[in-house]
């Protein structure tokens, strides 16, 4: 790529080639729900980004269209590119209605097994290293419970780490396993297995319907350590927690270990059973907070060294004291920064940093914080984010969407035609939701919504007081 107009023509049609063969390996549907609108896709400096409106679709497309991703890549440049996924709030505005609907659909789906599922083996190659966790604050309580069950002597089981998105649950999850992996005992390997909340619904629903229950308890019931990811997924899925339950106690009682992430604490989780989040309880329960600004400069600095990237300390520190939340927009901010300069003379500087990436700091720090609420207030409800962001209205959703925009205008410096954006609504809608919580809160009034049980009710300052703990 030498910059000509020809070779950005080249380039262009590259990326088109690259989006069609995308399109025609997740089909159409998915394609348009998550690729179509609202997300950008480029290759440069040694990877694939894709740039999406919100961290809902940036963890859903990292999870679930990666591999997809980086084949259709390979498939026109000849390389096998490592993807990566960043944010930007701007381009929530080109996402359609109909668009988030879908996407909510294609989640539900999901959830209840109707979604094609492939399971992943045992050995599925884990990206992340206890080794290159950087250890600050905020987490290293976190990491050193990590630590302990990595080395086997955990004096606690289970271990439940819980934070906001892009903080280092995964890194630590899977950290664990691949410790785990150089281990053996009496002479054989350890087994473990490490799947996320989503993955385990799908295998056991595949189980039952395919008749073999058996090697799925057999898969799962035997192992030295069991990691789950996103454990919010089991909520309002009652035959799921049902046999999680069972593989729990069959895992514990045989004396291994557990570990679970979730983007909330179990108190939190919407419709988890009481039999479930006892058990969490009785292990480690430990937050992890967005990084502080030593760390997060720390983190920068790892990653700057790993691109090969010659950032100075004020560059780093700039980009540091602008993103406060999530560790993959720290990432995303440097892949950015060294695409500019190459643009440039490829030297980094601090006044390239400002000038070049004020406006997208500043938006990408406020939507993060925005989306950590939706986040909390979606899995308190026993919902997902795709669904405040529909244009569903039914009892639960509409209560956790009013929750979420209420906490929002509390919490972030964002306007009400900027919140009513982010979740595919007007600023009407945003100001009417704002207006009618405080009205509640004022007046001693409960908010209802529904669970599998029945209909369930609670203080609305109550649910408010609930999910501020989550933000401190």
């Amino acid at each position: 790529m030498d910059g000509t107009p020809e070779a950005a023509c080249a380039k262009a049609e590259e990326i088109q080639n690259v989006m069609a063969t995308l399109q025609n390996r997740v089909g159409p549907r998915k394609f348009n729900a998550w690729f179509k609108n609202g997300t950008v896709l480029s290759i440069r400096d040694g990877h694939v980004r894709v740039t999406v409106p919100n961290s809902f679709v940036a963890n859903w497309v990292e999870t679930h269209y990666q591999a997809d991703i980086a084949a259709a890549a390979q498939e026109h440049t000849g390389r096998n590119w490592p993807v990566v996924v960043t944010i930007d709030p701007a381009l929530s505005g080109k996402i359609r209605r109909r668009q988030l609907d879908i996407q909510a659909d294609i989640v539900a789906r999901a959830g209840d097994g109707r979604a094609r599922f492939v399971p992943v083996p045992q050995t599925q190659p884990l990206r992340h290293k206890l080794e290159d966790f950087v250890v600050g604050e905020s987490n290293k309580l976190a990491y050193s419970a990590a630590l302990a069950v990595a080395g086997g002597k955990a004096p606690f089981n289970p271990l439940f780490v819980h934070g906001p998105c892009g903080v280092g649950k995964t890194h630590l999850l899977q950290g664990i396993c691949v410790s785990l992996s150089a281990v053996r005992r009496n002479g054989r390997p350890l087994a473990w297995r490490y799947v996320s909340g989503e993955q385990f619904t799908n295998e056991f629903i595949s189980a039952v319907r395919q008749k073999k229950y058996t090697e799925f308890r057999d898969r799962y019931r035997k192992l030295n350590l069991l990691a789950i990811d996103d454990v919010h997924f089991l909520a309002a899925k009652e035959g799921t927690q049902g046999e999680f339950l069972h593989t729990y106690n069959a895992i514990e009682s045989a004396g291994n270990q557990i570990v679970m992430a979730s983007d909330a604490h179990p108190h939190l989780v919407g419709d988890l059973k009481e039999q479930l989040v006892s058990r969490f309880m009785a292990g480690m329960v430990v937050k992890i907070d967005p990084p502080d600004q030593v760390t997060r400069v720390a983190i920068l600095r790892r990653r700057a060294r790993m691109m090969k990237l010659h950032a100075p300390h004020d560059v780093l520190e700039y980009i540091a004291m602008h993103i406060r939340g999530s560790v993959r927009e720290l990432e995303g901010s440097l892949i950015k920064l060294a695409a500019l300069s190459a643009l440039e003379n490829g030297r980094v500087t601090l006044e390239l940093a400002t000038e070049a990436m004020a406006d997208h700091l500043a938006r990408t720090d406020s939507a993060l914080t925005l989306g950590d609420i939706e986040a909390a207030a979606a899995t308190f409800f026993g919902i997902t984010p795709a669904d405040i962001h529909s244009t569903r209205r039914t009892m639960t959703v509409s209560a956790a969407r009013m929750v979420a925009m209420f906490l929002a205008r509390r919490h972030t410096r964002m306007s009400y035609p900027e919140i009513g954006k982010f979740m595919g609504k007007n600023h009407s809608s945003a100001v009417l939701a704002v207006q009618r919580m405080e009205k509640l809160i004022a007046d001693g009034g409960r908010l209802e919504w529904m669970t599998p049980a029945g209909p369930k009710s609670m203080p609305a300052s109550k649910v408010v007081e609930l999910l501020t703990e989550q933000f401190r």
